[in-house]
């Protein structure tokens, strides 16, 4: 029931006052709050939540579409497919709440919502179109980055903590999107660090008038609601991506035709053995029909998902011709190609493009992560088997993708794969026809010069790298060759040797422990055997999210170390220690080539 007004004289002010209230109260304010569940594997698939997350699987572009009758140019509205592989964090619960919500604000003048959810969202390529979607609808966004992620990891300024006010591994955020006439519009972010209890009282005690705003300015093709420095990117976003995946496919500039996720086995301790005997003995049991299913089940940890279940995997090698044929060399870290079964009866996904391309062919991959959530980026490596897609990182944001430097058909016939427009945009720059190593090795020069990752690093962090091609021939040839030896090195081919990491001591060969002493450089296994000479810089080479020597060793905690196992230590202090000193020359050559880049 309204409230009357007062309508004594002497309470003017009083009366103004319930009328103001008044006319807020019959205005439709929405308001909706929540802290919706966070599940990558959504089981709200209802019809109309499905068909609405749609919106998110695209961005609008401003192109010309007619002229009008003065012969001027006519701009519209045009739809851009994401053209995401894998869009499958689109339909987590939480994104379907938040499209929920803003389906409900585009009903209504003015409204609020307010959230907390995972932060993924804020920066990820993937949700590129659900951030241009939330500024359309949106007049204000608000956001508070509490962060606290620990799958992925995050890159924590020096001196903070990092706990997550929840007990989940995902980092969170709160959001407060508002829709309001003539409101000053815009975007309004800051992070929170520390302890959860310091999180706690910060957010208790803030007030969003007090609070130390950053203004992102969200921009095409990302749309980034969190703070990012994009000084240079004009330049920056001009250059040749390794894999355009933003373009629609007329637009694309991007160098390789073909890239693929690495293989996933989602059982890597059955799927990828030490060595082949290991392997042999698995497929064996497998197909041994006195064994049943749940003796396999105990034995090896062995548990059904979607896509794979024991029993027809069963049925399938022991169906095959050759069920040991598969059993080939993957790269599963760095420097560390272990056997694995590559097929379907071992893994979820060996990936097609693999299979087709690299195993039992002669190829080569440059493996590169699309993102990096810790560290500088450093997540570049090539190899020549199958690789896993945790060969360069295990966090979760950096899963690298293989890209063959090859594409074979059916007849066994080999093609480059480069994009036919990378291809004439090298041959008519260059006047030549530069090889795929060629270009290969300088793409890898490139990619770690230390003037480029550091330059670009704010750009490195959000998506495929974007690569500069030098204006003169000769430079391109002198990167070139240095990155093929770099390539070179990285597969043990040809690989200046220094006696570094030699094997001391006698003993079982067991890995007790990895510990480096910089007293005298040496690497201790357990309490009589070591290696060395290790020098610093080369025992805290890092490639990716590892160091290299130090994963190596760990990842065989426990076991004794074979003969080639304990030679291998010692070619990677090579290959590392070479690496270090062409990095050096990689970036000398770099900055004659790009004198105002770095």
């Amino acid at each position: 029931m309204p409230v009357e007004p007062q309508k004594s004289a002497f309470l003017p002010e009083l009366s103004n006052e319930v009328r103001e209230a008044q006319t807020v109260k019959e205005k439709p304010i929405l308001v909706i709050l929540g802290n919706p569940p966070y599940a990558g594997h959504s089981k709200n698939k209802g019809k109309w939540i499905t068909t609405a997350i749609d919106g998110y699987k695209y961005t609008f572009g401003r192109v010309q579409t007619e002229t009008d009758a003065d012969g001027n140019p006519v701009f519209s509205d045009v739809k851009k497919p994401l053209g995401e592989k894998n869009p499958k964090w689109l339909n987590d619960d939480y994104v379907k709440f938040i499209r929920f919500a803003q389906l409900k604000m585009d009903e209504v003048e003015e409204g609020v919502v307010g959230i907390i959810t995972n932060h993924s969202w804020l920066d990820n390529p993937t949700f590129r179109g659900m951030r241009q979607s939330l500024l359309r609808s949106f007049d204000q966004i608000y956001l508070v980055d509490l962060h606290g992620s620990t799958k992925p990891k995050e890159l924590v300024p020096e001196g903070k903590e990092n706990e997550n006010v929840f007990d989940i591994q995902k980092g969170v955020a709160i959001a407060l999107l508002v829709k309001k006439k003539d409101a000053e519009q815009g975007v309004w972010h800051t992070d929170i660090w520390g302890s959860r209890l310091s999180k706690y009282q910060e957010c208790a005690e803030a007030e969003i008038s007090t609070i130390e705003w950053s203004r992102p300015k969200p921009f095409s093709p990302y749309f980034m609601l969190s703070a990012v420095d994009w000084t240079g990117w004009e330049e920056y976003g001009q250059w040749w991506q390794i894999a355009d995946s933003l373009s629609a496919a007329s637009d694309k500039r991007q160098i390789f035709s073909a890239n693929v996720l690495g293989f996933q086995t989602h059982r890597d301790h059955f799927a990828v053995a030490f060595d082949r005997q290991e392997m042999l003995s698995r497929v064996r049991d497998m197909c041994d029909t006195s064994k049943s299913d749940q003796v396999l089940r105990d034995l090896y940890f062995l548990k059904d998902n979607r896509d794979w279940q024991l029993k027809n995997a069963r049925e399938s090698l022991q169906k095959a011709e050759n069920p040991e044929r598969p059993i080939i060399d993957c790269a599963f870290r760095p420097f560390d190609d272990r056997p694995c079964y590559f097929g379907p009866e071992f893994m979820d996904y060996p990936r097609r493009e693999l299979l087709d391309h690299v195993a039992w062919q002669q190829n080569l991959q440059l493996l590169v992560s699309r993102q990096i959530g810790t560290g500088s980026w450093r997540h570049s490596l090539v190899v020549e088997t199958p690789a896993n897609d945790c060969t360069v990182s295990d966090a979760s944001s950096e899963a690298n993708y293989a890209f063959p430097l090859w594409l074979y058909d059916l007849t066994g016939t080999k093609s480059e794969n480069l994009s036919p427009d990378f291809r004439a945009f090298l041959d008519r720059g260059y006047d030549h026809h530069y090889s795929p190593e060629e270009i290969l090795g300088y793409i890898y020069a490139v990619l770690h010069a230390p003037a480029y990752r550091s330059h670009y690093a704010a750009f490195l962090r959000i998506d495929f790298p974007r690569i500069p091609f030098a204006e003169k021939a000769k430079d391109f040839e002198v990167l070139s060759l240095l990155g093929w030896a770099l390539v070179q090195a990285h597969l043990l081919h040809d690989l200046p040797r220094r006696s570094l990491a030699n094997y001391h001591g006698k003993g079982a060969n067991e890995v007790e422990h990895v510990r480096w002493s910089a007293e005298d450089e040496r690497i201790s296994i357990n309490k009589t055997q070591s290696f060395a000479p290790v020098p610093e810089a080369v025992w805290n080479f890092h490639i990716g999210g590892y160091q290299v020597i130090d994963k190596y060793l760990k990842s065989r905690k426990e076991r004794m170390l074979s003969l080639d196992e304990i030679n291998q230590v010692g070619r990677i202090a090579d290959a590392l220690a070479f690496t270090n000193e062409q990095i050096a020359r990689i970036d000398t050559a770099y900055a004659q080539a790009f004198p105002n880049r770095g």
